[in-house]
């Protein structure tokens, strides 16, 4: 790692401590593409000149055993700190109304099937979980029900690994207690509404404000 990309790493990893939500990407509330660039990053950091350096920074925050990656704000990819950690957890293996409402057969197939597991790779399921089991994946990572990562398989292509939030606790040695789901949401509603007001954002969260 060179010194300036070792500084800015610490100077982004010092604003998710601050916040303890951030973004990878996003218009107004705070993000890396936006703290690596200096400036406000217009469409897909992919094309900003900073691009190689938001990568970069990204992939350290990704690694850091302090931070969780996760499509939680507004469906972005977001990094949270190990301070919300127990919160995350809580929410997800509650398995409420919001999350298993409507589910579709076949996601419901993929969780049991997870649950029986621990983890899955999306690229080795069957037409059993739908035609594009990424798909039926996808929509249980968005009610929460499952984490999700990337992973580089040995042909150097990517796969998306999904496990219970039991096996990821496990997984990153954090000793999960599940706590009130309802104080849980709560506590990061008041969070981003928080960041909301302070930077004009309108970042928005998994589940309906009245769950």
């Amino acid at each position: 790692m060179t010194a300036g990309l070792k500084k800015q790493f610490a100077e982004v990893f010092q604003q998710l401590e601050k916040f303890e939500l951030l973004l990878l990407s996003d218009s107004n509330l705070p993000n890396v593409a936006t703290l690596v660039a200096g400036e406000k990053v217009s469409g897909s950091w992919w094309s900003h000149k900073a691009a190689q350096r938001i990568f970069a920074v990204s992939e350290l925050l990704e690694d850091h055993s302090d931070v969780l990656i996760m499509k939680l704000v507004s469906k972005k990819v977001t990094f949270v700190h190990r301070e919300l950690w127990g919160h995350i957890y809580s929410i997800g293996v509650a398995r409420e109304d919001w999350q298993l409402k409507k589910l579709p057969t076949v996601a419901k197939q993929l969780l049991k099937a997870l649950d029986d597991q621990g983890s899955l790779q999306t690229n080795k399921l069957g037409k059993e979980f739908g035609p594009k089991p990424a798909d039926t994946a996808r929509e249980l990572e968005s009610r929460l029900l499952l984490h999700a990562s990337q992973m580089h398989t040995e042909s150097g292509a990517h796969a998306t690994v999904i496990e219970t939030w039991r096996a990821w606790a496990e997984r990153a040695g954090f000793r999960a207690t599940a706590k009130n789901p309802a104080t849980a949401r709560h506590f990061l509603e008041q969070r981003l509404a928080e960041m909301n007001e302070e930077f004009g954002g309108n970042g928005k969260l998994p589940w309906p404000a009245r769950a």
